[in-house]
């Protein structure tokens, strides 16, 4: 069997590594700078590269090396404009110019190292233009080797250039930096990306979906390199036919969920939809997700979220606009305190997957601890509500007392999340006698000055105060609400299994609205009445039947027809029906005879 075009196979990340400065991608900044140098004549003697892994620092190191060292027939001067091979640019892309030194300093990290190759700097180059001095990893040098790199960084040679590349730029010694020029190499965003690999795609006569692509991008989190080696590993997934390899055989061989359902899992944990959220989860893990990923993808969601909750339209995301609107919909939701909460809890629970012996559980039960979390009040609400509770309780108040317009509750940011807990007192929980009980806070926002606040007596009362605007709630009150205590300033109530996550925090919302008052709403899983929707069903089937037990329906005429309505007039009922024929008044007296 031959082996050859195995054995001879250049993998994409070297193929496609830039030859030329416009090659680049998202490095736009950089380019500039060097070129406007270039033109000027202004070229420093030293440059510092830093940046992530695969973003390009040791191919620029080496692009600027034949930059310092282009010459041609025609051009014996250094310059950006690489697009025609120089005498040396072969020899120095290949790491193999005598006159361009490359030095790993992760394996070389000594002082004797450093004085090896620096007792070169004095001799003037052999065949090129400068001798290059480039060390890759320089974070890794030890203080000796740095001590003996400063003076010939200060006073080089004038045929000597040094070139730097790290990862770790704060390892790096300020007196090693402040004789650098210094360039950070930016992550590439996503769309970027894509692009360029949908161009590698089409030069290999390869098929990948958009969608593909798009998770490859996603998941080399910026790295050029790390999206090459992701679509190598991805064309082989096409096998020898040539299909094109579609969005699920990507996300099975990353063992990545979709950024949509990471979405929908981190919304129904913040807002406290535990069943949900496991649900998710476990679903998410039998598509072949990894559970550290998820958390880790979940980490991401949150910080957005806190992004777009602080720069409001000034955030900016690299993301697909629906995506867009729902992190901008979760943002409204949430208050900052919840926010980081969540944080908290996330990074936590991370390094819990990532040690945990069974990873799926640990991240199931990260789910329940972001859920509890979202059932309770927002943290700039909570010390002030149980400081207020306690003091309505001790006063024998049923409710919570209204907190006034210039409280600095008012001040804090909006959250319509619910609560751990029926009262924040011991005390209110016990007399509750209900196995789940919790309460829905929200800030309170300052009354305007307006129509007088509605004093609600009943759920009834609560859905004919209700706005036009607020149509959909008032259905969803009617149908999902079974109501079992109302009180003014409280509120007890059971919601039918279909009801929505956010529904009680609505209600606090508009209950506030209505009366200026701020209500604690607590949710019992059983002893709920019937709903409003229920009641008037009722109440329609009763009415129903007692028309139906009206003397005239016995008359034979009537034995089949469909009751419309009946009006009181004078003491005489009007019959309204369909009968084929509207029965005459002789034949009803005779039938009541």
């Amino acid at each position: 069997m031959n082996t050859t075009p195995q054995q001879s196979y250049q993998v994409l990340a070297r193929k496609y590594r830039p030859y030329t400065f416009e090659d680049m991608i998202g490095q736009d900044a950089m380019v500039t700078t060097l070129t406007n140098a270039f033109e000027a004549g202004r070229v420093a003697h030293a440059f510092m590269m830093t940046g992530v892994r695969g973003i390009g620092k040791t191919t620029t190191a080496r692009l600027l090396a034949r930059a310092l060292n282009y010459e041609t027939d025609e051009i014996d001067h250094p310059s950006t404009d690489l697009s025609n091979p120089g005498k040396h640019c072969e020899l120095i892309m290949a790491s193999s110019h005598m006159d361009v030194l490359e030095m790993d300093a992760a394996s070389r990290t000594g002082v004797e190292n450093m004085r090896e190759m620096l007792d070169g700097v004095r001799y003037a180059p052999a065949t090129a233009r400068y001798k290059v001095y480039i060390i890759d990893e320089v974070h890794m040098l030890s203080a000796g080797a740095f001590n003996a790199l400063l003076k010939t960084l200060e006073e080089p040679p004038d045929h000597a250039k040094f070139i730097f590349a790290t990862t770790e730029i704060r390892k790096v010694p300020i007196t090693v930096l402040s004789r650098c020029q210094r360039f950070d190499l930016r992550r590439v965003e996503a769309g970027a990306l894509a692009k360029h690999l949908r161009g590698i795609c089409e030069k290999e006569n390869v098929k990948v979906s958009e969608d593909g692509l798009a998770l490859i991008a996603r998941a080399a989190e910026g790295s050029v390199r790390d999206s090459l080696s992701l679509l190598d590993q991805a064309i082989v997934q096409a096998g020898l036919k040539g299909d094109e390899v579609s969005f699920e055989q990507v996300r099975s061989m990353l063992g990545l969920a979709d950024r949509v359902r990471v979405l929908d899992l981190f919304g129904m944990a913040a807002l406290g939809d535990g069943k949900g959220a496991i649900t998710e989860m476990r679903g998410q893990y039998d598509d072949g997700a990894d559970p550290a990923v998820v958390l880790r993808d979940l980490m991401d969601i949150c910080h957005e979220i806190s992004r777009a909750k602080t720069l409001g339209d000034d955030a900016d995301f690299d993301a697909a606009p629906d995506q867009i609107e729902r992190i901008e919909k979760l943002a409204e939701q949430l208050s900052m305190g919840q926010l980081t909460r969540l944080w908290q809890i996330l990074t936590q629970s991370h390094n819990e997957v990532r040690m945990a012996p069974a990873p799926l559980a640990a991240a199931e039960m990260a789910m329940l601890k972001l859920a509890v979390s979202g059932q309770m009040p927002p943290p700039e609400l909570a010390a002030q509500i149980i400081e207020r509770a306690q003091k309505a309780a001790k006063e024998g108040g049923e409710g919570l007392p209204v907190l006034p317009s210039s409280s600095p509750a008012t001040t804090a940011p909006q959250a319509t999340m619910p609560s751990a807990s029926a009262s924040p007192t011991k005390s209110n929980i016990e007399a509750s006698g209900s196995s789940t009980a919790t309460a829905q806070l929200q800030a309170p926002k300052p009354v305007s000055a307006g129509p007088p606040p509605v004093d609600l007596k009943s759920l009834q009362d609560l859905v004919e105060a209700l706005p036009e605007t607020q149509i959909k709630l008032r259905s969803d009150i009617e149908r999902y609400v079974r109501p079992i205590r109302f009180r003014r300033g409280s509120l007890t109530i059971e919601l039918v299994n279909a009801a929505p996550p956010a529904m009680v925090g609505k209600m606090v919302s508009a209950i506030q609205d209505i009366t200026g008052e701020l209500w604690i709403i607590s949710t019992e899983k059983t002893g709920g009445g019937p709903t409003l929707a229920e009641l008037r069903r009722k109440a329609k089937k009763d009415q129903a039947e007692k028309d139906r037990a009206h003397p005239a329906f016995s008359h034979s005429l009537l034995k089949n027809a469909k009751l419309l309505g009946i009006t009181e007039i004078e003491n005489h009922n009007v019959i309204k029906g369909d009968f084929g024929h509207e029965p005459t008044s002789a034949e009803i007296d005779d039938e009541e005879d």
